[in-house]
């Protein structure tokens, strides 16, 4: 999680916050506003560990404990949807839990984990598997979280008025609106015979903790999140993903062994590496490079402009609000990268650019 820029107070932090807040949930943005209202609940965020003091890690370990039961009141205003009494009770957890508010904000960050970025992966993992000539893919998802990203085939996913692509009686339907002159595909994805998560800190849905985080970081006024995030946990305990903890170029290489031998392992990386420095953003590509010298392998980015080493950026400027992306092969004769499409808001909006 990147540290505030200097001189940002941790009492503007949650201003802005609340400020931010209130336009999706008015619920968490009183309640982040009421935090740095109160001298005493000021206090107990100043004691919390640095970089547990973010807002949104804060507000999801106060909606854990409300779901765990150990913070009744704060769960009644939150069923309820009374801000005033959230906020009371929210200033009052606050303070009188506040180890339990540290254990969990020592050990946990927010997690937006679901399944929206199938919208932009869908098509580019169609199209990596087509140029390679493959039959069935391994999926291998870098900061997975929970998993939902590995649910590329088991979802339904409408382009604009086109046909819906993976499974149209999928529980998660997604849609994506299409802009410039070209239709995305209608190719379907492979047979996927592996899903393999790489995470630092990977999230288990069969677990009953990591599922209740998972629902904790949603915003608690937002009943229709909850139903999809619930929906999309629910396809992936059906058949779990293996997963894999630890940096992804530390253990790619156990990832890809996941896959079987006659599947093409496609790695994908979702807003993932910007996380990264520039050096190891190389020095991931250098592991996927060394994998390579065994068998093919794939990879599909969707990354900010310039963020995935190798993907052409199509003179685009960085940090100018859209993504590429890109599609990957990498054969043991270098990584042959191409960029096929530009897609904003995290996939909702797409633009495909190539042709079938």
């Amino acid at each position: 999680m990147p540290e505030p820029p200097a001189g940002r107070t941790l009492a503007q932090r949650y201003r802005r916050s609340a400020e931010a807040d209130a336009r999706t949930s008015p619920l968490h943005g009183r309640v982040a506003a009421a935090l740095v209202g109160a001298e005493m609940a000021l206090a107990a965020l100043a004691t919390l560990p640095a970089r547990g003091r973010h807002p949104a890690v804060v507000l999801a370990a106060l909606h854990d404990l409300a779901l765990a039961g150990r913070a009744p009141a704060l769960a009644a205003a939150y069923a309820t949807g009374d801000g005033e009494a959230a906020a009371a009770a929210a200033v009052e957890t606050l303070v009188g839990s506040a180890d339990a508010v540290a254990a969990l904000v020592a050990r946990r960050q927010p997690r937006t984990d679901g399944t929206g970025r199938c919208a932009v992966l869908y098509p580019a993992v169609a199209e990596v598997a087509r140029r390679v000539g493959a039959d069935a893919v391994g999926l291998v998802d870098v900061d997975c979280a929970a998993g939902s990203g590995l649910l590329v085939d088991r979802v339904g996913v409408t382009y604009g008025d086109g046909p819906v692509l993976g499974d149209p009686s999928s529980p998660v339907q997604l849609s994506a609106s299409v802009v410039g002159t070209r239709a995305v595909p209608a190719r379907a994805v492979p047979a996927v015979v592996a899903r393999v998560g790489v995470d630092r800190a990977p999230l288990d849905v069969t677990d009953g903790d990591d599922a209740r985080w998972l629902r904790a970081c949603l915003p608690p006024d937002r009943p229709e999140r909850r139903a999809r995030l619930d929906a999309e946990m629910a396809l992936v305990a059906a058949d779990p993903p293996v997963l894999v903890r630890g940096e992804a170029a530390d253990v790619l290489p156990d990832a890809l062994a996941r896959v079987p031998a006659d599947a093409l392992p496609v790695v994908t990386t979702t807003w993932a590496l910007s996380r990264l420095s520039p050096a190891d953003r190389l020095h991931f590509v250098h592991r996927l490079e060394e994998a390579a010298a065994a068998r093919p392998v794939a990879w599909v980015s969707a990354e900010g402009v310039g963020v995935a080493p190798a993907v052409p950026t199509l003179g685009d400027r960085p940090a100018s609000g859209h993504s590429i992306l890109g599609v990957a092969v990498a054969d043991g004769s270098g990584l042959h990268a191409a960029a096929v499409g530009r897609c904003w808001s995290r996939g909702r909006l797409l633009s495909w650019l190539v042709g079938s």
